[in-house]
């Protein structure tokens, strides 16, 4: 889901709200100023100041990635899936005139921010990735994503904020609850996690899925793909790609699957063989809101 788009009413120059928290920036898009706050670690966001007036636009616009699954451990295991990705705009006023009326829910007070960690890579053959942490702001909590199937018993991908992939073993894949589904394994491929974007691709015949894109956000100010899931494993032939936003490249059978990027929910890689499954990346949360 994409991020909603802040609309100015009536304005007349003044910024509406002051806050602090996170690592903070501004940057100007056309002809409209915003300030970004961005956490990469749970934190505070605490407002100090929210006007409220019909001639002033008290939108607060943000989006809230949970952690990645981990990928699936031992051989042609299954990609972990991408955190869950969700947004909204927090109040609106709908303009100036004797119908103004106020929808601003953002006030003078000081809001917890939750950033989850990315799951763990499985360790053995009978371990899946563990799915990744949930991310929470503003009222708006996204799931973390699936981990990614291992070999025999575990073999399925587990469901998240979207899913992982299934292994090669011959599995079901993960559902996505925010995101997408992993794929399906078999033949000696594992699934791809599935991405918030796209669901994860299927593995077989000795080739890992690729795991599912993400969803490209311009909320600071550059376009940027988060929350792709982790590409699955195979035994012989290619691993899987990671998904566009994060997601780890799943291993061959001589190599490493890479972990998911740190900050993006991106899901990790599945292994092969002997290396765990890559790490999924952990989550992140961003609040825009104009101030000029």
């Amino acid at each position: 889901m994409a991020e909603g788009i802040i609309t100015r009413r009536g304005g007349v120059g003044v910024s509406p709200i002051e806050a602090t928290g996170g690592t903070v920036t501004t940057y100007t898009s056309g002809g409209a100023t915003y300030k970004v706050h961005t956490f990469t670690s749970s934190g505070t966001f605490t407002v100090t100041k929210a006007v409220d007036s019909p001639y002033a636009d008290s939108t607060v616009e943000c989006i809230v990635i949970a952690g990645g699954g981990g990928g699936g451990g031992y051989a042609y295991a299954g990609g972990g899936g991408a955190g869950g990705y969700r947004s909204t705009v927090v109040g609106e006023f709908s303009g100036g005139g004797e119908n103004a009326e106020s929808k601003a829910s953002v006030t003078p007070t000081s809001y917890t921010i939750t950033v989850g960690a990315g799951g763990a890579g499985g360790a053995s053959n009978s371990t899946r990735g563990t799915n990744g942490g949930d991310s929470s702001a503003l009222g708006i909590t996204s799931l973390g994503g699936g981990g990614g199937g291992s070999y025999s018993s575990t073999s399925s991908g587990l469901d998240g904020g979207s899913g992982g992939g299934a292994s090669g073993y011959g599995s079901s894949r993960g559902s996505g609850s925010q995101g997408y589904a992993g794929g399906g394994g078999g033949s000696y491929g594992g699934g791809g996690g599935g991405g918030a974007g796209e669901q994860g691709a299927n593995g077989g015949g000795n080739i890992g899925g690729d795991g599912g894109d993400g969803v490209s956000s311009s909320i600071d100010g550059t376009a940027t793909y988060r929350a792709g899931g982790g590409g699955g494993a195979a035994y012989s032939g290619a691993g899987g790609s990671g998904g566009l936003g994060g997601g780890g490249d799943g291993a061959d059978r001589s190599g490493s699957p890479t972990a998911g990027t740190t900050n993006t929910g991106g899901g990790g890689g599945g292994t092969s063989l002997i290396n765990p499954g890559g790490a999924g990346g952990s989550g992140v949360v961003i609040i825009r809101y104009k101030v000029a």
